[in-house]
């Protein structure tokens, strides 16, 4: 089946998506301790949440990267992720939906959520010909996915470690067996139509 060019594949039940994130060990580890973020967990930035494991990978460099070495599946409810994705607005300028530039910078201002649709990533960490969901969360959506959405939090750092090492070795169907089991996202059309292109 060929992918759509943008499209949200994830790890995803009926009522939950897991989305992932990387942190220092001092967010990290209270974080899946506690299955919330710690007090030091900074609310007044924009925080990423990717649905895709492999566009992690590529972003943390496999958990290696200073202030990425813990590496987090956190999963939350669907009604939370769909309630970001029908307030958000695209990190950038798009003129087939918006009027003008004006018009997506007080979109921008306004939205607590703002989506990019980055090239999805192969196992060496390539760029692939269709695009991922990263869905950026501030002010409201921030609290809410702190507060409310969340459903627990899974330390991944040590498959990450596992999938690096096989694919390091060239083992790549065995790191292909190890990823976690990402399929299309179902969602109404009518979420995504102001986000795509």
């Amino acid at each position: 089946m060929e992918e759509p060019h943008r499209g949200i594949r994830a790890l995803h039940t009926a009522s939950t998506i897991t989305v992932y994130q990387a942190y220092a060990p001092e967010i990290g580890v209270p974080a899946v301790r506690d299955g919330r973020f710690p007090s030091t967990w900074l609310r007044d930035r924009m925080t990423w949440i990717k649905p895709s494991f492999l566009w992690m990978m590529y972003r943390c460099g496999w958990g290696l990267k200073e202030g990425q070495e813990t590496v987090l599946a956190v999963e939350i409810s669907r009604e939370g992720f769909e309630w970001a994705l029908r307030h958000a607005c695209l990190s950038h300028y798009v003129p087939e939906l918006h009027a003008d530039q004006a018009e997506w910078k007080q979109q921008l201002g306004r939205a607590p959520a703002r989506v990019q649709w980055d090239p999805e990533r192969d196992l060496r960490l390539q760029p692939l010909p269709y695009r991922s969901l990263q869905l950026g969360l501030a002010g409201e959506a921030t609290a809410r996915f702190a507060d409310e959405w969340i459903v627990g939090i899974e330390d991944v750092t040590p498959l990450a470690r596992q999938v690096h090492g096989h694919v390091r070795a060239g083992e790549l169907e065995l790191a292909a067996a190890l990823l976690p089991e990402e399929r299309p996202y179902p969602v109404a059309e009518d979420v995504l139509t102001h986000l795509r292109r």
